[in-house]
């Protein structure tokens, strides 16, 4: 009907922007044979089918807006059950690589006290695997270790875990393993968030002259275990818009003023854990007044901390098993990351 037909169009944005790159009602004119074509597998009676826009390029192939039907007959991927995933495909060496990314967001009031504290977890797949690989995963999940007895076990309490089409939701729900046929290349295999109230990773103190504010004295401290490090650190502070000439002395790293942004932006390219640094720019300002008016900005920061996680969830196994039998490697990575990571500001 009209309506499904509408929603299809939104939701497969995504598929058209795969095969056109940009989504404009030009490219839909040149290529509307292609449309029709993916319209018409996307809803097969009305209903939304293969989706997923590496399957159809397998057999909606097109050069620029010329259309060649690459395969009369559908690939074995839309008539088998797995439909994120094609048959037959084949590696000289079988590796999987997982990134578990945590992105911090924080929010401190000028006064110090954490506003809002939260950690989106994403878990992110590269898939380079022969045949129909089954692979089941195994986390510090506080749920499966109270079902299994072994409460003493440090674990982690994922909250709204979205994961990927391809994992069996059934087998989750029943006893907490997450098994799957994972889709080739690169995919999302599970998101979750968590709502613990970390102590921030870096802290930052700000004395911003009160008269004249043509000084800020920033101190920044890294408050985790002084064996991890924060890399590609940039403290970005603001500074009055008429901010004129301005001089930095720092104890580590560099500074650069950035007047279109009205910011000062620190960056430190290795923070180890458990140091403190200082930063103190001096600037003339024109005009005493236009200061008071404007709202108060808050410094954000961003870095990232490698093989580390906030939540300390971690990968217990990742098993890898193929009918045809081959050795497969796994390999995972850790890393935190700023997210939308804000100190306001006296």
């Amino acid at each position: 009907g009209h309506n499904d037909h509408l929603y299809v169009w939104r939701q497969k944005g995504e598929v058209f922007k795969e095969y056109f790159k940009e989504l404009e009602e030009e490219s839909f004119r040149d290529n509307f044979v292609t449309v029709y074509e993916l319209m018409d597998e996307i809803m097969d009676f009305g209903f939304p089918q293969t989706t997923d826009s590496k399957i159809l390029q397998e057999y909606i192939t097109q050069q620029g807006h010329k259309l060649s039907v690459g395969a009369p007959r559908p690939p074995a991927t839309v008539t088998n059950a797995v439909s994120w995933r094609s048959e037959g495909i084949k590696y000289r060496k079988n590796e999987v690589f997982m990134d578990v990314i945590e992105s911090v967001n924080l929010l401190v009031s000028a006064t110090g006290s954490v506003l809002r504290s939260e950690i989106v977890g994403s878990i992110k797949l590269k898939v380079v695997l022969s045949g129909m690989p089954e692979l089941r995963l195994g986390l510090n999940d506080k749920v499966l270790f109270e079902i299994t007895g072994r409460e003493k076990c440090k674990t982690v309490e994922l909250e709204d875990v979205k994961f990927h089409q391809c994992v069996r939701l059934s087998r989750f729900e029943n006893d907490r393993t997450i098994s799957f046929i994972p889709p080739d290349g690169e995919s999302e295999l599970m998101s979750y968030r968590l709502n613990t109230t970390v102590k921030p990773l870096i802290w930052i103190e700000s004395v911003i002259e009160k008269f004249s504010h043509s000084r800020v004295e920033i101190k920044a401290r890294s408050q985790f275990k002084s064996r991890s490090t924060a890399n590609n650190v940039a403290i970005m502070v603001p500074v009055p818009s008429d901010a004129d000439s301005p001089k930095f002395k720092t104890s580590t790293g560099s500074c650069k003023y950035l007047p279109e942004k009205s910011m000062v932006q620190w960056n430190i390219k290795s923070f180890p854990g458990g140091k403190e640094y200082m930063m103190r720019a001096h600037f003339g300002l024109p005009s005493v007044e236009s200061t008071e008016l404007e709202g108060r900005r808050p410094i954000t920061v961003n870095f990232e901390i490698p093989y580390f996680t906030v939540s300390g969830i971690q990968v217990r196994y990742l098993k890898i098993i193929e009918k045809s039998g081959y050795e497969a490697l796994p390999w995972v990575r850790y890393i935190t990351q700023s997210g939308d990571y804000q100190l306001r500001t006296n």
